[in-house]
């Protein structure tokens, strides 16, 4: 007689840890039918470099036959990213916040929040941040396979790694 009584208290307990479990189990952001078209930056990876973090949101490899890469990118303070171009397609970057200083071809400006600037293809490039903030840009290209030579002979050593420290944006 305990034998029946308490088998179901142990499966009644088995099964309310299970579905708890599944309760705090992250749920896919995107739904499956959408996940061709759309991204959530809080699933993706961050490519961390001496310099900085990228973060890709929208490509080729992301979104079959996307014509455009789409990204976040962020410079330290007091750092630069290697000197680069883009054979395959123009870039597009716009400052959401902090002050940099860009580079192109080999003349200079200063970008702050809310400036946009457009390199074309081929242009030799990179973006230094003189400032105390982190630098968060932006950036989209005119191809969905963006390609990158990076001029001092070798492509920086950047690494995946989870979204637990995100590119920070500020709140507008």
């Amino acid at each position: 007689m305990k034998k029946i009584i308490i088998a179901p208290i142990l499966l009644g307990s088995c099964l309310a840890v299970i579905f708890a479990a599944e309760e705090k189990a992250p749920k896919p952001s995107v739904p499956v039918e959408w996940r061709a078209y759309v991204t959530d930056a809080a699933d993706l990876p961050l490519e961390k470099s001496p310099w900085g973090t990228l973060q890709w949101v929208c490509n080729a490899k992301l979104s079959p036959g996307a014509a455009q890469t789409v990204g976040l990118a962020q410079i330290y303070p007091g750092k630069t990213n290697v000197l680069h171009f883009h054979p395959n397609c123009e870039e597009v970057l716009h400052v959401i916040s902090g002050r940099g200083i860009q580079t192109v071809d080999s003349r200079a400006i200063e970008l702050r929040p809310g400036m946009t600037i457009r390199i074309p293809a081929g242009a030799k490039h990179n973006m230094a941040n003189p400032g105390a903030e982190p630098l968060v840009t932006l950036i989209s290209f005119s191809s969905g396979d963006r390609q990158t030579v990076f001029l001092d002979g070798r492509e920086p050593a950047a690494r995946s790694v989870d979204n637990s420290n995100p590119i920070q944006t500020p709140n507008r």
